[in-house]
């Protein structure tokens, strides 16, 4: 069995409302607590680093499940909504939605349409993000899939 290791590091300074820094591979950002939770709101945080990494996951799924079956997309874009609540515990993540908008090529059929609209769900059970955060968030897609005119 394949394994694959992602190291991150990390700097902090002071308490909490400093800032820090992490690297991991390709990324490095400056970190904080965000401005909506009474933070500096300097950087990025960890509720942007949830939804960027199960947006990410999603969408990258999706273009290679549409470039397998030769589905002619011209182009593909989403929009993916985090929500936090705060309950007697504290803050929980609450839900991730996924709002894909795909624009199929002219040329494409209706049951690459049909294939497409299915790929779009599929994705989300198929995100090995998706897949370490069901049972404790609720996930869900509402896709748009169009053909240019």
């Amino acid at each position: 069995m394949a394994r694959h290791e992602f190291r991150l590091t990390a700097d902090w300074n002071g308490g909490r409302n400093g800032e820090g820094t992490i690297t991991a591979g390709n990324l490095q950002t400056k970190i904080s607590i965000p401005s909506e939770m009474k933070g500096p709101g300097i950087g990025t945080n960890p509720d942007e680093m949830l939804i960027g990494a199960a947006a990410t996951c999603y969408l990258i799924t999706l273009a290679a499940m549409l470039e397998r079956k030769s589905i002619p997309v011209v182009s593909l874009t989403l929009e993916t909504v985090g929500v936090v609540s705060v309950n007697k515990n504290g803050l929980q993540f609450e839900s991730v939605t996924h709002y894909p908008h795909v624009v199929l090529g002219a040329e494409a059929t209706a049951k690459h349409r049909k294939d497409a609209e299915s790929f779009t769900e599929a994705a989300e059970k198929s995100c090995m993000i998706s897949n370490a955060l069901r049972g404790n968030v609720d996930l869900s897609v509402q896709a748009t899939v169009n053909r240019e005119s």
